[in-house]
This record gives structure tokens, C-alpha cells and sequence, in this order.
């Protein structure tokens, strides 16, 4: 369920100096509409810089994914913004990152932006996990496999993202060929085998409009896809129906039905071949 947002402006005087104390005096305050995990989050501009500001209270039942970015921010360097500072006083929990220039990434069946998202999960799976507190895939699977012994397909010694909502990806037009791309929001960041991320980008594809082949085909453009047993995918599309079944139920929506639907649509695929 999504989080219900707030200005900054409604913050505690001494988190918002405490903030400031980093920042100097807010210039301009953009609150920013998407994501659904922070009760604040917002694009600052002061006279020294332009950061990306995101928080929870203290006492927010999922003020762990605050503690879980924090954490994992330092071993994500051109994978992710930079974490620059992070606050936590007068009840609240504040991460202040590098504020990235660009737009979310476009799914679309011949988006230009498909071959920078392959190239960003290729250096996804090239970065070494950290050794720190994770959750592991196998666990996050658990309660939607079809068949408990399915779940050693998904367990592994790797950095996963998990979320790849095509809004959780900004593309810079202006950077590198081949390095436009970078993942924000890493509070699903998981344990897990390489080639998990590549599966969750497939089911955003084809909520984007491609066909289970066309997804399938740009998650091969990920060396570790070519790891995964053919059984093991599809076991992992099988759990991805049953989560967002669940989740399409729980919190009834169009994005939620539409990625229902897709993940359905995989995993139909998958049992007819």
C-alpha cells in the first residue's frame, strides 16, 4: 500500500534544520508525486547544490527500508545516486541523495531506452554484494511458489534490486552511450541468484506492451539470464503471478491489475513451452 506523502514544509523545525544544517537555506522545494514507500520526498535546490530527499518517521512500520538504503548505498557507485548525507532526529529518518538529471525509463516495445536498462542490469550483475544484512530471495518467494522445492532456483550469492518499476530507472539522454541508466529506490535490495533482476524486468516489460518472446529476448541481453534453468524460470514466473494476484486483490488498482496480468501472461507462456 502506498505511503501517504507530506510536504516538506510539515516537517518538525529541527529536522528540517538538521537537513538545512547540510543543504544551506532551500532555494526550491519540487515534491515529487511518484514512488510509494516515502512519507517525504522531494528534489531541493540551495545555493550549494540539488539533492533528492527522501523520509520516513522513526516510528513508520517500514522505516527499515530507510536503514536498508542507507546501508546499502556505498557499494552502489554507477549503479545508483549517491547517498551524500542522511539525518535522524525529531522523530524522523531523512536520506539525502545526489539528485539525478533524466527521465524514467520507457518499457515500450522499441523504446531507445531498453539496450541502456540491459546495459545497467549487466553492471548490476558485475558489482560484488556487500556483506551486509539482506533479505534473500528464496525468503521474499517462500509464501508464492507453486512447489517449496522450487525455491533453490532462486537463492544465490548476489546483489538484486528487485524492484524494477520502470519509475525506480532515470535515463540521462545527456551521459554516456551505455551508461545512461541508474536504479533509484534499493529498499528491496535482496540476496539472491544473478539472474532474478533480468526475471523482474520481465514481467514490467510485458505490462509495458512486449509479448513474453520480445521480454524474454532483452532479459537474454543479461549474461546471468543464460544461468538460469529453464524450470527455474518458470517457476519464478509462477511466483510472480501468485505475488501479484496478491497484491492486485489487496490494493486493487489499474497498475496493479495491469501488472497482474502481465505476470499471468508470463507464466501462461512459460507452461505452454
Amino acid at each position: 500500500m502506498a505511503t501517504t506523502r507530506i510536504g516538506l514544509d510539515q516537517l518538525p523545525p529541527a529536522a528540517r534544520a538538521a537537513v538545512e544544517d547540510h543543504t544551506g537555506p532551500f532555494l526550491t522545494v519540487e515534491e515529487r508525486a511518484e514512488g510509494f514507500n516515502s512519507e517525504i520526498a522531494a528534489r531541493v535546490t540551495s545555493a550549494t547544490g540539488t539533492w533528492h530527499i527522501k523520509g520516513l518517521r522513526t516510528d513508520h512500520p517500514r522505516a527499515w527500508t530507510q536503514r536498508r538504503e542507507a546501508t546499502v548505498a556505498p557499494f552502489l557507485a554507477g549503479l545508483a545516486p549517491a547517498l551524500r548525507w542522511r539525518v535522524k532526529t525529531a522523530g524522523w529518518d531523512l536520506l539525502g541523495f545526489e539528485a539525478l538529471n533524466g527521465h524514467h525509463a520507457d518499457y515500450t516495445p522499441n523504446s531507445p531506452d531498453l539496450p541502456e536498462v540491459a546495459a545497467l542490469l549487466r553492471r548490476l550483475g558485475e558489482t560484488p554484494c556487500p556483506d551486509i544484512e539482506l533479505r534473500h530471495a528464496e525468503q521474499r518467494l517462500a509464501n508464492y511458489t507453486t512447489h517449496p522445492d522450487d525455491l533453490h532456483h532462486f537463492a544465490g550469492p548476489h546483489l538484486l534490486h528487485t524492484d524494477l518499476n520502470n519509475a525506480n530507472v532515470l535515463v540521462d539522454d545527456h551521459a554516456p552511450q551505455g551508461n545512461r541508466a541508474r536504479l533509484v529506490d534499493w529498499a528491496w535490495a535482496t540476496r539472491g541468484a544473478a539472474w532474478l533482476d533480468a526475471g523482474y524486468w520481465v514481467v514490467w516489460l510485458i505490462a509495458a506492451g512486449h509479448t513474453p518472446t520480445s521480454a524474454e529476448r532483452w532479459a537474454a541481453e543479461i549474461p546471468s539470464w543464460h544461468t538460469a534453468r529453464a524450470e527455474g524460470i518458470t517457476a519464478f514466473a509462477a511466483a510472480n503471478a501468485n505475488l501479484w494476484s496478491e497484491i492486485s486483490t489487496s490494493d486493487p488498482g489499474s497498475w496493479t491489475q495491469r501488472l497482474a496480468t502481465a505476470a499471468t501472461t508470463w507464466h501462461t507462456h512459460r507452461m505452454s513451452h
